[in-house]
């Protein structure tokens, strides 16, 4: 900083928030204050009707106190919070809160000895599920709509840094930014394809703040995504943000961490430094357990609700081709332990013998092997595998507990054997009927692409993720993309 410098007064920048217009870019009205009233009123006022009109004593207060519990329920479960981008959305999140507040009613109602009738008590409260679920429906709207007119973001930066944000950025479209313009420190150049309308000198200088809001004000951005490196950082990072704070842009700074979830970090503060403290992924305690019985119990209830199907699928393949119904091999579980895993076959007979006149042909580019049109795959199996139908079998494995409703792909003993240390760790949890990878374009997406997604399952996985999920596992057997 120049010697005398007044550190009490900030420097005279560009009055880009005069230009840009009142209040802060990028600032939306929330819809939180309108889908709390929508939500009390969906489930109070009907609940209030309906207790009347059946002659409960204490409508009104019943009513009152099931609202309450209804906002209290919501809010414990992040109903009431943005939802992180790049994270997978519920689902069935209503009829599950909605089951909690019956529950906790009935606790309550039962320990204060109110005399209302149960059956009246669910009758009224079914208003205020229909009520939540049309507010969890509208807010998955307004963040479509948010999609489509993402944040504009100017990334700022050291070059390798702004490169592998703009790579990132621009590689999803599961976020609500959209990179414009890029300003790097130095003169190093960057091998994105992005508009650099300017750059920061390599030391600390005066005009940084006014060269990014510059730049921002050009691009019509109204986020500024700080890269940290050695050439900003510290106290030229925190000056950079008290400029653009003053010019009216907001400013976010690039984390180190990657591929963690948001619920998964707590920041803090300790001697002026800002901490951010991982929590473990859940490998024990409830959520675990109720993944297991939610496995045990889906599985045996598929197995019988899709017997005929099966049966009918089970005579398909024996009447088209010559060979077994099923096709048993051994795959690699969890802590890399091996399990025999059933499937509908889908190929002729000698497929492993064919497989090494093949190997050349392979289109993955990594250790596992996909060919779009193997010619191995039977006229039958193309169908079966293009609806996931020949994966129906593995209920078996997850009712023995091979294998999870929810999990990474189950991987073959020869590809776990070229595994690096990063890629072992998909065995830290048992694989699964579906998964990320299922929902993304399964044989499409690249051998990296495929490993990141269920490394983001092995540190990030809860029950509500499986259930969003299964949820989208349905669609992605419809769209049929990368089945083959």
């Amino acid at each position: 900083m120049p010697r005398g410098q007044d550190i009490g007064r900030p420097r005279q920048l560009p009055d880009v928030r005069r230009e840009r217009g009142a209040g802060a870019p990028g600032r939306r009205p929330g819809l939180l204050p309108l889908v709390v009233c929508a939500e009390s009123a969906g489930l109070g006022l009907p609940a209030w009707l309906v207790l009347r009109a059946d002659g409960q004593p204490e409508a009104l207060a019943g009513a009152f106190a099931a609202t309450l519990v209804w906002c209290g329920v919501r809010a414990a479960r992040g109903r009431y919070v943005l939802r992180v981008p790049g994270r997978p959305p519920g689902a069935l999140t209503t009829p599950g809160d909605w089951l909690l507040l019956i529950g906790v009613l009935a606790v309550l109602w039962t320990a204060l000895d109110a005399p209302i009738d149960p059956a009246a008590a669910v009758v009224a409260l079914v208003p205020g599920l229909l009520v939540g679920a049309g507010t969890s429906g509208a807010r998955r709207l307004a963040r479509s709509g948010r999609r489509r007119t993402a944040r504009r973001v100017l990334v700022v930066g050291e070059a390798a840094g702004v490169d592998r944000a703009v790579r990132l950025l621009t590689s999803r479209e599961d976020h609500g930014y959209r990179v414009v313009a890029a300003l790097p420190v130095g003169a190093a150049a960057l091998s994105c394809e992005v508009p650099v309308p300017g750059r920061l000198a390599p030391a600390p200088a005066g005009d940084d703040a006014s060269t990014v809001l510059g730049a921002s004000f050009a691009h019509e951005a109204d986020l500024a995504l700080v890269v940290p490196g050695p050439g900003l950082a510290e106290e030229r990072l925190r000056q950079l943000t008290w400029g653009l704070h003053d010019g009216g842009l907001e400013v976010s700074v690039l984390s180190h961490l990657s591929e963690t979830a948001a619920d998964r970090i707590r920041p803090s503060s300790a001697a002026g430094l800002t901490l951010l403290h991982i929590v473990p992924p859940l490998r024990r305690g409830l959520q675990p357990a109720l993944k297991a019985a939610v496995d045990r119990t889906g599985a045996a209830c598929g197995l019988v609700a899709l017997a005929p199907l099966l049966l009918l699928i089970a005579v398909a393949v024996r009447l088209t081709s010559a060979g077994p119904v099923f096709h048993r091999q051994v795959r690699q579980g969890r802590h890399n332990h091996p399990f025999v895993m059933w499937k509908f076959r889908t190929m002729v007979v000698d497929a492993e013998r064919r497989k090494a006149r093949l190997t050349e042909a392979n289109e993955n580019d990594g250790p596992m092997f996909k060919m779009r049109r193997d010619p191995r795959v039977t006229r039958l199996g193309r169908l079966l595998r293009r609806s996931s139908l020949d994966e129906l079998p593995q209920l078996i494995n997850v009712l023995k507990g091979d294998m999870s409703l929810v999990g990474p792909r189950p991987p073959l003993p020869d590809e776990v054997s070229r595994y690096d240390e990063r890629e072992l760790r998909r065995l830290a949890v048992k694989p699964g009927l579906t998964g990320l990878w299922q929902v993304s374009g399964r044989s499409d997406l690249s051998w990296q692409e495929t490993v990141s997604l269920d490394l983001w399952y092995v540190d990030n996985w809860s029950v509500a993720t499986d259930m969003g999920l299964m949820a989208r596992t349905l669609r992605a057997v419809t769209d049929g993309r990368g089945a083959y």
